[in-house]
């Protein structure tokens, strides 16, 4: 008997490469994953995540917000669609919308999402731009379970990057994004494995391996 493979929507708005590092991992190519993706919805007609989806052999919908009055309206739409599938979590990977909190509140600790920074730092958006001018010596992203409140919720996962004195904001954003890459798919497989539980606002992952040290940005003489 084949494992229960947990159902997922994708989320997306543009072109769609943290969908690619997941359809990777747990597209049709991957039979054997623990995770489903059974829809990627698009909020624009013209996102490239959509062609990625379907050379992919993955179901995709495009609910275009333009076409509806209010963002309750549009929440509601791209609701109904996710559930006829039969989605147990939804993902936003680039999802450049904000949901309002009735969608929120009807996947609860369901709804993940993925920031470019160490939460609760730099929330919103120009993140790597914010960073450099604060001087941080580390940045990174940070995946975490979606809230009311822009950029807040149990964290699940994060990736540091250290930041180089010759960096500027596309050359540190790149570097993010390839940590996003991995951590995205990383966090989802703890949550279909059962690893991820919300205690409060925390989320407690078990039987995990964790980081080990101290990081030192710059390392000194």
């Amino acid at each position: 008997m084949a494992a229960r493979r947990l159902k997922i929507a994708i989320l997306i708005s543009g072109r769609g490469s943290n969908l690619q590092a997941l359809i990777d991992q747990f597209g049709p190519a991957a039979p054997t994953s623990p995770i489903e993706i059974v829809l990627v919805l698009s909020n624009r007609p013209d996102a490239f995540g959509l062609t990625r989806a379907a050379r992919a052999g993955i179901a995709t919908k495009i609910v275009d917000h333009k076409a509806f009055a209010d963002r309750a309206s549009f929440d509601a739409a791209m609701d109904k669609e996710i559930r006829a599938v039969g989605a147990e979590l939804v993902v936003l990977a680039g999802f450049l919308r904000l949901l309002t909190d009735g969608f929120i509140a009807g996947w609860p600790d369901r709804l993940v999402n993925i920031h470019p920074a160490l939460l609760p730092a730099f929330k919103g958006l120009h993140t790597h731009a914010r960073a450099l001018e604060a001087g941080v010596r580390f940045h990174g992203c940070t995946v975490h379970f979606v809230r009311p409140e822009m950029d807040t919720g149990p964290i699940i996962a994060q990736a540091v990057v250290p930041v180089r004195p010759e960096d500027d904001e596309n050359s540190l954003g790149l570097r993010v994004l390839a940590a996003e890459h991995r951590l995205f798919p990383q966090a989802l497989r703890l949550i279909a494995e059962g690893k991820v539980t919300v205690e409060g606002e925390r989320a407690i992952v078990r039987d995990a391996a964790f980081a080990g040290g101290l990081l030192f940005n710059p390392l000194g003489a």
